[in-house]
């Protein structure tokens, strides 16, 4: 049955999205289908952010450290990057741009100025090393990136194609963004005016087959995943306000999770504009910080890996800090424990836990799971996100599972990315005949429509929100010569989630150690890939009948030796 919240968001959502309302709907051909569409949104995110800068003006929008910077100058300093990039480095219509920094004032500008130009969006991970930055670079062909001065000093020790511009991040936005304004262009310089079928953004996601892929969308999808959201904050906006809830001050948000990531770039920083949401950004978490800048900027809203959330929780000093401006505590990126869910409603002073899903590739859209529905059913992530999303459980022919029944956890809608940048085989099996991006995961849904994952169908780890390759670990492991086998799994970690675990078969007459592989594995690939446990079996690896691993064997042996 229905609950009264659900009921409260049907209602909603008539309001807002029906005749009359903000947000009305209207059908547009997609992959052959039609699918819902909101009409009012506008075409491209170039005209998204001169409406809502030029709205907000004055109000605060970023605020890093002593630096805060209105929705104005954050546009004009915008508008200026797009000047220059067309003007001074030639940037022309589709062109990849590449964005490699950490959070800050400059990666939001450079991230606007690309989109003002025609350009695409490239947003590398920060947390990767030179060899990986650089694959990534030369897989979609970036002619040009933008780089922190950290990220800069990695691209010199790699090879790629891409000439690189470094950029102090640390300093005022106006020093920050001089050096792409050095060879002319600016304010004044002509744009290109976009349409939704424009190339918009490349996010990169890791596969089962090891190598990162990009996922390019186009400037329909990102601003219709966008406004997706917005519907939703509008709907619970109303049905705060009938309860006598009605915020009184400006919505604030921490950016305390990487612009990289579909979670901070669509639902957390593209939605702030139209909310005219100011948003604190955290160049590096901490837990005590986070909670100083909720108290000294009274911080509304909060999203983050499930770990953030609960590092929060449990913190020694919580209750030394006026927490009590944040009335949300989202998290995405990995399932957030039950238990977890059960002490923030109770222990955070009336604040309340939500759950939201969605990947990658569907611009962050999906499902969502908000306030006491989270409660009555906390290891669900909720029903799929209206008005756009359609969401099913298929077999692997495409066809649809009785409800209650396991199958692969399917989504189609507008926001859906485009494909994999020059990898058709990869995009046609990402996608059925009638449109659903097959996400990889394997669900069930109940009487009342709420997914339940219950299994990955891609070998891949969810590290805190950060996706792993367990191929791409593994080839990592086998580029040391004294490894013969190796299998890389998913270890439960009650901080991240899951974190990597692998089991390593030595060649013959070669010592490891686990200290000695895991040191073999840094600088070769990031950090966070890094298994947390090595194994050293003496016997060779248990095999299939295809002779493949038995990682399913493996994973059940060494997780109950964790």
């Amino acid at each position: 049955m229905s609950s009264a919240l659900d009921q409260a968001i049907e209602a909603g959502l008539a309001r807002v999205t029906g005749e009359g309302g903000p947000m009305p709907l209207k059908m547009v051909e997609s992959r052959g289908r039609q699918m819902p569409m909101i009409a009012s949104a506008p075409p491209a995110l170039s005209y998204y952010f001169a409406h809502f800068c030029a709205q907000h003006g004055d109000a605060t929008f970023l605020v890093a450290g002593a630096e805060r910077l209105s929705f104005a100058q954050t546009f004009a300093a915008a508008r200026q990057v797009a000047g220059g990039l067309v003007e001074g480095h030639g940037v022309r219509r589709g062109d990849r741009i590449g964005i490699a920094a950490r959070n800050s004032p400059a990666w939001i500008v450079a991230y606007m100025g690309i989109l003002m130009a025609g350009g695409v969006a490239t947003l590398l991970n920060g947390w990767w090393e030179p060899d990986e930055l650089a694959q990534a670079i030369d897989d979609v062909g970036c002619a040009l990136v933008i780089a922190d001065l950290t990220r800069a000093k990695r691209l010199e020790q790699a090879e790629h194609e891409a000439r690189v511009i470094a950029i102090d991040v640390g300093q005022p936005i106006d020093a920050a963004i001089a050096p792409l304004l050095a060879k002319g262009g600016g304010a004044e310089t002509a744009l290109a005016m976009l349409s939704g079928d424009d190339l918009a953004t490349i996010l990169f996601t890791s596969g089962s087959t090891g190598q990162s892929k990009g996922a390019l969308s186009d400037h329909r999808a990102v601003v219709q995943g966008t406004f997706n959201y917005l519907v939703q904050t509008l709907i619970m906006l109303g049905i705060a306000t009938e309860r006598g809830e009605a915020p009184t001050m400006q919505p604030a948000t921490l950016l305390n999770v990487p612009l990289f990531h579909v979670t901070a770039e669509v639902p957390v920083f593209l939605q702030s504009f139209a909310m005219g949401r100011k948003l604190v950004i955290m160049p590096k978490w901490d837990a005590e910080e986070a909670m100083r800048l909720i108290e000294a900027e009274k911080v509304t809203y909060f999203v983050g890996v499930p770990l953030m959330s609960y590092e929060i929780l449990t913190h020694p000093r919580r209750h030394e800090y006026d927490l009590s401006s944040c009335g949300d505590y989202a998290a995405g990126g990995a399932p957030r424990p039950v238990e977890h869910a059960r002490r923030l409603n109770e222990e955070m002073g009336g604040a309340k836990p939500l759950l939201g899903y969605g990947l990658t590739e569907t611009n962050g859209v999906g499902c969502g799971n908000l306030r006491e529905n989270y409660m009555a059913k906390p290891d669900s992530t909720g029903m799929g996100s209206k008005p756009l999303v359609d969401l099913a459980i298929l077999d692997d022919a495409g066809r649809p599972v009785p409800q209650g029944e396991r199958g692969e956890v399917c989504i189609r809608s507008i926001c859906n990315f485009r494909e994999y940048w020059g990898n058709p085989q990869a995009t046609a099996a990402a996608f059925t005949a009638d449109g659903y991006f097959r996400t990889g995961d394997i669900g069930t849904l109940d009487a009342d429509a709420y997914l339940f994952i219950v299994d990955r169908k891609k070998d891949i780890i969810i590290r805190g929100g950060e996706n792993i390759s367990c191929q791409e670990v593994e080839a990592a492991l086998y580029e040391d010569p004294r490894v013969a086998e190796a299998a890389v799994f998913g270890l439960t970690d009650e901080r991240f989630g899951e974190v990597p675990g692998a089991v390593v078969h030595p060649a013959e007459g070669a010592a490891l150690d686990e200290a000695g592989l895991q040191d073999f594995l840094s600088g070769r690939i990031a950090a966070f890939k890094i298994p947390a446990r090595i194994w050293i079996a003496e016997d060779p690896l248990p095999r299939l009948g295809t002779e493949k691993i038995d990682k399913v064997t493996l994973r059940n042996r060494y997780r109950s030796l964790a």
